[in-house]
C-alpha cells in the first residue's frame, strides 16, 4: 500500500493530455481567501518533485519566481532596450552590435537559470581566438550587464559571470603615427578637400576627432590680441565633445590652445568656403555654428570623418586601409616627441590628467628623455672612449 503523502508535502499526479507528471502545493492564501498553488512539471516523478522544491524555495526567500524558458537572449534584449539609456548614441549602436553578433548568437536561446559560469568560459575562450582584449572586455561586461538587470528583477538568483575572468584576447592593430615626411604629404593631398583644415588643426594642435566635430566658430579666434601685453596669439578653445551632455573627456581636455599661422590660414579659408556652401544650401542650411559641417550644417559623425580621410589618403603612398584620423593626434604627440617638447608640455597640450595617461596610450610615439642624465654625466665625466 503507498504510503499518504506528508501534509505540505503537496499532490503529484500524472497528466495523459500533456504526458509529464505534476507536482503542486499550496503555499499560503490571498488576503481574498484562495489558495496560492504553485506547480511544476516533469518526465519523471523525481524531476517534477526536484522542480517544485526550487519554486518553493524562491518563494519562501521572497523571490518572484521566473519563468523556465527565459533565456539569455531576453535578458540582453531587456537590458539593450532598457540599460543603456543616457549613454552617447555612438556607444548604445557599439553596444548593440556586440550584443546581437557575440553574445546572442552564441549564448541566446541558453535558458538564463541554467547558464553556468563553465558555459561562460568556454563562451570568452572561443571569442578570445578572434576578438582583442578589449572586445572581449566589452562583450563581458554587456553578459554581465543583462544577467545583473535580470536578477535584479528576479529573473534568476546569482550572476554566474562575476565568475569570470576575461583572458587575454588577440592582439589589436597597435596605434602608429606619420613620420615628419608623411605628415608633410597628408597636407599636400588634403589641398582643396572640403577637410584640408579639420586635417590641419587635427595634426597641429593634436584635438579629438570628437572635440573637433563639436567646435564652433564662437570658440575659435583666428585675430587674437596682437597690440596687448604681452601678445595674445590667435587661439582656439577646446571646451566641448561630441559626447553626452557637450563634455570634453576629462576636465584637463578643457584647454584653450594658440594656433599655428598654417591652422590660421586653413581655418579662414574654411570659413569662407562655407559661406559660399551655406549660401547655396539655402533653406536647407541648418545653423549650428558649427566649424566642421555636413553641407547642410549638421553634425559631422565619425564615419563621415574616417571616409574623407581616407580619400585624402590614396593621393599619397600610404594605404588608407592602415590608418584613421585618431592617428593625426598620436603623430602630433610623436612630431612634439621629436622636436625635444617635454612630456609635461605634451601631455597638457593634449589634455591628459596627467604625464602616466600620455606615456601609457602614446608610449610608442614618444622619444626616449630618459637619456638626458647620462649625456649630462658623459660631459661631466667623460671617461675613455670604448674602443671597438
Amino acid at each position: 500500500m503507498t504510503a499518504r503523502r506528508s501534509r505540505g508535502d503537496g499532490g503529484l499526479h500524472w497528466d495523459e493530455t500533456r504526458e509529464r507528471w505534476i507536482a503542486s502545493v499550496t503555499v499560503g492564501y490571498t488576503p481574498a481567501g484562495k489558495r496560492i498553488v504553485k506547480k511544476a512539471s516533469g518526465k519523471t516523478k523525481t524531476e517534477a518533485k526536484a522542480k517544485l522544491k526550487e519554486i518553493i524555495r524562491d518563494y519562501d526567500d521572497g523571490l518572484t519566481t521566473a519563468a523556465h524558458n527565459y533565456t539569455v537572449g531576453d535578458a540582453v534584449r531587456d537590458w539593450l532596450e532598457f540599460g543603456l539609456s543616457g549613454r552617447e548614441a555612438s556607444t548604445v549602436t557599439n553596444r548593440r552590435i556586440l550584443a546581437e553578433q557575440h553574445v546572442i548568437s552564441a549564448l541566446g536561446a541558453r535558458k538564463l537559470r541554467e547558464l553556468s559560469a563553465d558555459d561562460v568560459d568556454r563562451w570568452l575562450a572561443t571569442k578570445a581566438k578572434a576578438l582583442s582584449t578589449e572586445t572581449l572586455r566589452k562583450i563581458h561586461s554587456v553578459l554581465k550587464r543583462s544577467i545583473a538587470r535580470a536578477q535584479a528583477r528576479d529573473k534568476v538568483k546569482r550572476n554566474v559571470v562575476m565568475l569570470c575572468e576575461i583572458p587575454k584576447g588577440k592582439k589589436g592593430r597597435p596605434s602608429k603615427s606619420l613620420t615628419l615626411d608623411q605628415a608633410a604629404s597628408v597636407l599636400k593631398a588634403a589641398e582643396g578637400a572640403n577637410l584640408y583644415a579639420y586635417v590641419v588643426v587635427s595634426l597641429l594642435i593634436g584635438a579629438r576627432t570628437e572635440e573637433l566635430r563639436a567646435l564652433t566658430w564662437s570658440h575659435v579666434d583666428l585675430d587674437g590680441q596682437p597690440d596687448a601685453d604681452p601678445p595674445v596669439p590667435p587661439s582656439i578653445m577646446v571646451w566641448r565633445s561630441v559626447r553626452v551632455g557637450g563634455d570634453t573627456k576629462t576636465e584637463k581636455s578643457r584647454r584653450t590652445l594658440a594656433l599655428p599661422r598654417l591652422c590660421v590660414d586653413a581655418l579662414r579659408g574654411h570659413r569662407e568656403r562655407q559661406a559660399l556652401a551655406k549660401e547655396k544650401a539655402g533653406d536647407l542650411w541648418q545653423e549650428n555654428g558649427l566649424v566642421f559641417a555636413s553641407k547642410q550644417g549638421t553634425e559631422l559623425d565619425a564615419a563621415n570623418v574616417r571616409r574623407a580621410f581616407r580619400v585624402i589618403l590614396k593621393k599619397t603612398d600610404l594605404d588608407p586601409d592602415e590608418w584613421t584620423p585618431r592617428e593625426m593626434r598620436h603623430s602630433f604627440v610623436s612630431l612634439l616627441s621629436d622636436s625635444g617638447v617635454a612630456l609635461e608640455n605634451i601631455s597638457r597640450l593634449v589634455g591628459h590628467k596627467g604625464t602616466v595617461v600620455t606615456e601609457k596610450v602614446y608610449r610608442k610615439q614618444l622619444r626616449p628623455v630618459l637619456l638626458e642624465g647620462a649625456e649630462a654625466m658623459n660631459l661631466i665625466f667623460p671617461g675613455e672612449a670604448r674602443k671597438a
